[in-house]
C-alpha cells in the first residue's frame, strides 16, 4: 500500500489543512501519517481556533516518533502549512533522513505564505525558512497565483503569464487560482517545455480548504506515475465534484469519504488545455 507523510496544519472540526488531506489519501487507498505544525479546534476563518502551535521541542518528538516507527520511508512527503520558522527546520532535516533511506520519496512542497487580498499571513520568518530550506528540497512545487508572484517577483494574473513566471523556479509547478474566463478557474502545470491548464466551472461559494484537497489529489497521481496531465485533469476534476457536493448539500466543509469513486473518475467537466 502506498503511504504519504504529511507535514502540515490539524483543524479538528474543518476539513482543511493536513486533515483533509489525509482524508483523502485514505479514501485512494494511500497510508497517511500527519506531522501537525498546529492544533486548532476550527478554522480560523471562523472565529477563535483554540489550541495553538505546536512548539519546537515537541515538533522534534513528534518527527522522531514517527521516524521510529518507520513513517519516513514514504512514498511521498507533502509539505503544508508551518507556523514557526523550526519547523520548516526539523521538516527538512526529516526530507533529507527519508532521502537517504533506499525508497527515495516524491517531495510535494506547497510554500503557504498567503493569498489574494489576505497577503502574507505566515510569519516573514516562516517564509524565508520555506524559501531557503524547502523549496530546493521540492520535486514539484504547489503555490496559488498569489505565492507564484510572490517567490519570483514575476507578475502572473493569467496562464501564460504565470506559466512564464513557474518556468522561472526550474522544476515542475502546480499553480492554483488561475483565471479562465468570467466563470471559471483552473490550475496550471508547468514541466520543462510542457504546459496544461485544467479549467472547471467557478463557484460563487467555495468551502476551505480547496487547495489542500488539490494538492493531495494531485499528488496520488504522482505517487502513481500518472501522465501529469491526466493527474492534473483527475485531480481538478475530483475537487470541482467535492466544491459541487458541499454546494448543493449546504457544506461547509468539503466531503471527501464519499466521494472516493468520483476521484477516481469525476463526473464535472474540466476543460484542458495546453499552454504554449
Amino acid at each position: 500500500m502506498p503511504s504519504a507523510l504529511i507535514f502540515s496544519s490539524f483543524v479538528a472540526s474543518s476539513r482543511v489543512g493536513g486533515l483533509v488531506q489525509a482524508l483523502a489519501f485514505g479514501a485512494l487507498g494511500v497510508e497517511a501519517r500527519l506531522i501537525p505544525s498546529v492544533l486548532f479546534g476550527r478554522h480560523p476563518g471562523n472565529g477563535a481556533p483554540g489550541g495553538g502551535a505546536v512548539g519546537p521541542e515537541t515538533y522534534r518528538g513528534v518527527i522522531e516518533g514517527a521516524q521510529a516507527q518507520g513513517a519516513l520511508a514514504a512514498d511521498l512527503i507533502l509539505t503544508g502549512y508551518f507556523s514557526l520558522p523550526e519547523q520548516v527546520e526539523m521538516a527538512a532535516a526529516a526530507i533529507d533522513r527519508a532521502r537517504d533511506a533506499a525508497a527515495r520519496p516524491i517531495v510535494l512542497v506547497d510554500p503557504i505564505l498567503g493569498d489574494e487580498g489576505a497577503g502574507l499571513y505566515v510569519k516573514p520568518e516562516v517564509e524565508a525558512a520555506i524559501r531557503e530550506l524547502l523549496l530546493p528540497r521540492a520535486d514539484v512545487l504547489a503555490p496559488n497565483l498569489w505565492e507564484l508572484q510572490r517567490l519570483t517577483g514575476a507578475r502572473a494574473v493569467d496562464a501564460e503569464s504565470a506559466r512564464k513566471a513557474a518556468k522561472l523556479l526550474k522544476k515542475p509547478v502546480l499553480v492554483s487560482s488561475i483565471p479562465c474566463g468570467a466563470d471559471q478557474i483552473g490550475v496550471l502545470y508547468v514541466d520543462k517545455g510542457a504546459a496544461w491548464l485544467a479549467c472547471h466551472a467557478r463557484a460563487v461559494e467555495v468551502p476551505k480548504g480547496t487547495g489542500d484537497l488539490l494538492k493531495a489529489l494531485f499528488a496520488v497521481g504522482l505517487i502513481e506515475a500518472a501522465p501529469p496531465q491526466t493527474a492534473l485533469a483527475r485531480a481538478v476534476g475530483g475537487l470541482a465534484d467535492a466544491i459541487e457536493a458541499a454546494v448543493a448539500g449546504g457544506l461547509q466543509d468539503l466531503p471527501v469519504a464519499v466521494l472516493a469513486d468520483r476521484f477516481r473518475s469525476p463526473a464535472s467537466r474540466v476543460i484542458l488545455s495546453t499552454v504554449a
